[in-house]
C-alpha cells in the first residue's frame, strides 16, 4: 500500500513530507551509520536533569561483551521501588538508551520505579541472538542484584517500543518459559515482531518513518546469522511465531494503521486476549510508525496519554501489593 497524505489522521498531515525524507535516507548505509555515529558521540552518557543516573557494565553470558547499561531513579528513594527494564528502539540497527530519555522521565514521573536500559548489541555489531541475550542477562542481572538496586525482586515491568517492543515480546516470553523472573506486566509498544511481513504482499506499506522496505532491512540485519547458517527461525527472535500465549503477564500496547506493523500487532492483541491475558490495546486510525514521538498533535497526545495512564494502572494494580 502506498500510502498518502490524505490517507493519514489529519493532526499528521503536516509531517508527511519531512517524515517520508526521513524514512527514504534511513534506507541508505551511510545515513545509519552516521545516524549510530550522531548517537553515540552526542548523547552516549547524558544523564536526565533531576533523576539519579549511572551506568553499569554487565559481562554478557556469552563471555564476549560487557553490556552498557544504564540506571535511572528518582532521586532520594526511601522504598523498594518496581524495577522497569526498558529496551529502545531503532529497527535492531539503531539507537542506544539515551535516545529515550523522555520517554524513561515520564515513566518515573508518572509512577516511582527505576529504569535500567541496556544498550544491546545492534545487528550491525552482531546479530540475533545477541541483542536478545543482552536484554535477558540484564534482566537477570537486575534481579540477582535488587537489593543493591533499591528494587522488587518479585515484581518487573518490561517495556520498548518498535524493536524494544519487539525485544520485550521475546524477552517476556523467555521469562514465562523458564520462570526465571516475575514479570507484572508489560509493554511491548507497536512492537516489531513478525520477520514475514517483508515477504507478504498484502502487508506491504510505504509510509512515512519506517516502511516495508526498512523493514526488511531491520530484519534481514538481524537474523542473518540464522539465515547464513540456514537455521529456523526461533520465537525468540521473531516473538510473532510464538504458539502459545497461555501464561503471558498483563500487556499494554498499541499501534497505528498506517504502518507496516499493524496487523501483526494486532494479531498479537488477539492472541493473549484468546488466551486468557488482560490486554489494554488501542488502535490510531490513520497514524503511521511512532507518531506518538515524532509529532506533537492531539492525536500523538492521546497515544501519549494512554501509555502513561495505562502504565500507571497497572502498576497500581500489579506491583503495588
Amino acid at each position: 500500500m502506498q500510502v498518502t497524505k490524505e490517507m493519514l489522521h489529519p493532526d499528521l498531515q503536516s509531517r508527511f513530507g519531512s517524515l517520508s525524507v526521513m524514512a527514504s535516507l534511513m534506507k541508505k548505509v551511510w545515513f545509519r551509520r552516521f545516524s549510530n555515529w550522531v548517537t553515540k558521540v552526542g548523547l552516549e552518557g547524558n544523564d536526565i536533569d533531576g533523576f539519579d543516573c549511572e551506568q553499569r557494565m554487565i559481562p554478557s553470558s556469552d563471555g564476549r561483551w560487557q553490556i552498557r547499561t544504564r540506571i535511572y531513579q528518582p532521586p532520594g528513594a526511601a522504598e523498594t521501588l518496581p524495577a522497569l527494564l526498558y529496551i529502545h528502539g531503532g529497527g535492531y540497527i539503531l539507537g542506544n538508551p539515551e535516545i529515550s530519555h523522555d520517554i524513561i522521565q515520564r515513566f518515573i514521573a508518572k509512577r516511582p520505579c527505576v529504569v535500567i536500559a541496556p544498550d544491546y548489541r545492534k545487528a550491525h555489531t552482531e546479530p540475533f541472538p545477541a541483542g536478545f541475550n543482552d536484554c535477558y542477562d540484564t534482566l537477570l542481572w537486575a534481579k540477582a542484584n535488587a537489593e543493591a538496586l533499591g528494587v522488587r525482586s518479585d515484581r518487573f515491568i518490561v517495556a520498548g517500543h518498535s524493536a524494544g517492543g519487539g525485544l520485550t515480546a521475546a524477552v517476556t516470553l523467555k521469562a514465562r518459559d523458564t520462570g526465571d523472573v516475575d514479570v507484572a506486566f508489560q509493554m511491548p509498544i507497536y512492537p516489531m515482531i513478525d520477520d514475514q511481513q517483508p515477504n507478504d504482499p498484502e502487508r506491504a506499506m510505504k509510509s512515512p518513518v519506517w516502511d516495508t522496505e526498512l523493514n526488511r532491512i531491520g530484519w534481514g540485519a538481524y537474523l542473518a546469522g540464522l539465515h547464513e547458517r540456514g537455521e529456523a527461525i526461533p520465537a525468540y527472535a521473531a516473538p510473532a511465531r510464538n504458539a502459545d500465549y497461555s501464561g503471558f503477564p498483563p500487556t499494554i500496547s498499541f499501534v497505528g494503521t498506517m504502518e507496516p506493523f499493524y496487523r501483526e500487532n494486532v494479531a498479537y492483541a488477539n492472541a493473549l486476549r484468546e488466551a486468557g491475558v488482560e490486554v489494554a490495546f488501542k488502535e490510531y486510525e490513520g497514524c503511521f510508525h511512532g507518531f506518538d514521538i515524532l509529532a506533537e498533535t492531539g492525536v500523538s497526545a492521546d497515544a501519549v496519554a494512554f501509555t502513561y495512564d495505562q502504565y500507571a494502572d497497572f502498576y497500581d494494580r500489579y506491583c503495588r501489593a
